[in-house]
């Protein structure tokens, strides 16, 4: 199985109407589809450029804007599945902090099939401004990996691709793509999700797909700066057997230019992971599941 996708590097815009979102949004995404990719990422929080929709005097208020931001979501889901059947792609949508119960806000991509249904992933571990300032809450832990007709997928919201039980567990369940869409506003932060994309492909032999968010927006403090490049990350292995000519040495596959908007276009070839996990140089999809999940460290003197 082979497939074209896009990772997208978003930059973030300032709207004085709904309508100029759904026209901004609908052109960033045909943009996407014509290389003819199938599966479309966008990134962590992207959705937070609705803020501009809101009041001036709540745009540092970050509180305040959790609520205020449910009036979108409709429209927002709306919009994405319109644009799902229009391309007839798979489409991610950023991220978006999403009321689940009165005063309880979860951090929420949803994800549409080309027929415009959609489910969506939960990011499961909170960043210190997520939990301290903002109040935003790890998902009820559930965990999935979609069916897709390209493939089984599987999610890792920013923070959540830096720690290995989550798409480990996914990779168990017979993921062979991991999506992770980020919003870091350092090189600090890029660098950690960049790393953890990478040791999450090379730990489970699967492509990891990374979107970020881009942003010079002091306008806000739900934003105010964001950095990233797409890429698509590998398993770096040289190859054997029905891979002659292996996977880069670098383990990533592509990749764009830094802080440079735009998408990022890659044909992923599941038979070529499929044949690593089954004949690589080392096999570590396979190996990993020999430790115990209780190993733990003894300390020793000397």
């Amino acid at each position: 199985m082979t497939f074209s996708l896009a990772a997208a590097a978003y930059p973030c815009q300032q709207y004085a109407h709904w309508d100029d979102y759904e026209a901004h949004l609908s052109r960033f995404v045909a943009q996407g589809i014509n290389s003819g990719a199938k599966l479309l990422l966008l990134p962590e929080y992207a959705s937070l450029e609705l803020v501009s929709l809101l009041p001036r005097e709540v745009w540092d208020d970050v509180q305040t804007q959790r609520s205020l931001l449910q009036q979108f979501l409709p429209g927002v889901l709306d919009l994405h599945s319109r644009l799902a059947r229009l391309h007839g792609v798979y489409l991610v949508a950023a991220s978006y902090p999403t009321e689940v119960s009165p005063g309880h806000h979860v951090n929420r991509a949803h994800f549409f099939a080309p027929d415009g249904s959609h489910n969506h992933q939960d990011k499961l571990m909170m960043t210190r401004f997520e939990a301290e300032e903002w109040g935003i809450e790890s998902g009820d832990g559930s965990l999935h990996v979609f069916d897709t007709e390209l493939g089984k997928v599987g999610i890792n919201v920013c923070y959540d691709a830096e720690f290995p039980v989550i798409a480990a567990a996914q990779a168990a369940a017979g993921m062979e793509v991991l999506l992770v869409p980020s919003f870091t506003g350092s090189a600090h932060g890029y660098t950690r999700v960049r790393v953890g994309g990478m040791a999450r492909a090379l730990e489970n032999q699967v492509y990891a797909v990374h979107a970020p968010f881009l942003a010079d927006a002091k306008w806000t403090y739900a934003i105010e700066s964001a950095v990233g490049a797409p890429a698509i990350y590998a398993p770096a292995d040289p190859g054997a057997g029905e891979v002659p000519n292996g996977l880069p040495a670098s383990g990533v596959l592509a990749e764009g230019s830094m802080n440079v908007p735009g998408w990022l276009h890659q044909t992923l070839d599941l038979g070529v992971m499929a044949e690593v996990r089954r004949n690589g140089h080392v096999l570590n999809a396979r190996d990993s599941a020999r430790f115990p999940v209780s190993l733990k460290a003894d300390v020793v003197r000397l």
